[in-house]
């Protein structure tokens, strides 16, 4: 069978629906993995599917489990649900976990993110090249005793985040939260029920046309109504989510957008607090004030390639017990290393009630550096542009761990393909706004061409 090429990224499938990933594609992807797991642990797995609400999502989701009974999977689907309530479902239950999910991407694109029991994740290294041979040859395995079943895991998953925080702590506030038309919408009022909050809702019907804005809070454009809300109402903070509710951002009370480095700052700190010593995972991308926090604190600050997968691995070696990424992922060892947007939320609530302070002064110590939001561009010839990048700025020091990063004593840039998109991604820091926008003009330029 011919897979799209592009199809299979570095850490889940994800493309346009028919086109790149269609239903029997799905199916024997459903197949492929049954014959993969298998394989690797020598007996036919338990799969819990979890999907998110994209138009293509019905016949994917049916077709994908169809495959995996055929294969003599025991299936639980566990219906319309976040991302990390898979990862949940898979660390308590031991299980494999499917989600069936695009995240950020635009209606007409749909994908599957797979990890193995204990909520360990496949990535191109570990499994999905495998999985992907095995679509191509279809030599699948086939046996009887396959079957598939409804499960509700949600009361069991809405006790395990609450469980993160003290929730008779929580102090009487009000959040306005944008659900993007995605997956929030459904979990919110279960993650928050019982605490003392006013909850100003944006955007909680699930629409997969997603009519109101692009379910990915990273682009500034995609938070504009959420400011306007939070302004509006006097809310405490604002939350926006994307698609499948497993990234997070924040926005303060007097509307102003949280770079996500901020957070990871803070939580850092709140941890340290708890855990002297312990070890931090930052992602490349993240501001300085990450590394420098967490070891003014006596941590131990780890640097990691951006990418799920690629952060629960360290997790697993190293014994940290958090890491945090730019883009608005939040990892707990106590989560089985997965990434969970409503843990986040919970403990930023948990953060501001034991402190009395406004979510602006709270994170207004970690703003020593000028950042750009991460800029992404069309580039036909990445190599090319690469080599350019280095024959300007051949006085830096390199870094290749995950693209390149550039550093300068008083500026640092990192540029690196996207894992699910065909772009270039550039983030930039400096120490003063002027040099942040000089060098990010420069450096445009030579990316553009």
């Amino acid at each position: 069978m011919r897979v799209p090429e592009g199809l299979f990224k570095a850490y889940d499938v994800r493309g346009v629906y028919p086109k790149d990933l269609s239903d029997a594609l799905a199916r024997n992807i459903g197949k492929a993995f049954v014959t993969f797991v298998q394989k690797k642990l020598k007996s036919v797995p338990k799969v819990i599917v979890g999907y998110d609400m994209r138009i293509s999502t019905p016949v994917l989701s049916q077709a994908l489990i169809d495959g995996l009974v055929e294969s003599g999977a025991k299936v639980w689907d566990i219906g319309l649900v976040s991302t990390d309530t898979v990862s949940f479902a898979s660390g308590k239950y031991q299980a494999c976990g499917i989600m069936l999910t695009a995240s950020h991407n635009p209606p007409d694109w749909n994908g599957i993110k797979f990890c193995l029991p204990g909520a360990v994740p496949i990535n191109e290294n570990t499994g999905l090249q495998d999985i992907k041979k095995t679509v191509e040859q279809e030599k699948f395995v086939t046996q009887d005793g396959g079957g598939v079943e409804k499960k509700d895991v949600l009361l069991k998953y809405v006790q395990h985040v609450q469980s993160f925080i003290n929730t008779q702590a929580i102090r009487p506030m009000k959040v306005a939260i944008d659900a993007g038309n995605g997956m929030a919408g459904k979990l919110t009022s279960l993650v928050f029920k019982g605490l003392p909050l006013t909850i100003i809702p944006l955007y909680f019907e699930l629409d997969g046309t997603f009519p109101n804005h692009q379910p990915s809070p990273i682009e500034p454009e995609n938070v504009q109504d959420l400011i306007r809300k939070v302004r509006e109402t006097k809310a405490d903070f604002g939350m926006a989510f994307d698609g499948d509710a497993d990234r997070i951002y924040f926005i303060d009370e007097n509307g102003g957008r949280i770079h996500s480095s901020m957070i990871v700052a803070m939580i850092a700190e709140s941890m340290l607090e708890k855990h002297r010593g312990a070890s931090i995972i930052y992602n490349v991308s993240c501001s300085k004030i990450v590394q420098e926090t967490i070891r003014t604190l006596g941590g131990q600050a780890i640097r990691e390639r951006v990418g799920h997968t690629f952060i629960k691995e360290r997790m697993q070696k190293t014994g940290a017990i958090f890491a945090g990424e730019h883009s608005g992922h939040f990892y707990y060892i106590d989560n089985f290393r997965a990434d969970s947007a409503f843990i986040t939320a919970l403990i930023v609530l948990e953060i501001l009630s034991q402190t009395g302070k406004k979510l602006s002064e709270l994170v207004r110590k970690y703003q020593k550096y000028y950042a750009i939001e991460e800029t992404n561009s069309e580039v036909r010839d990445q190599d090319a542009v690469l080599v350019r990048l280095k024959e300007h700025f051949k006085d830096a020091r390199l870094d290749t761990l995950d693209g390149i990063t550039f550093e300068y004593p008083d500026f640092w840039f990192n540029v690196r393909g996207s894992n699910t998109e065909p772009k270039l991604r550039l983030n930039l820091e400096a120490d003063t706004p002027e040099l942040r926008d000089a060098k990010t003009q420069e450096i445009l330029a030579l990316i553009r061409g």
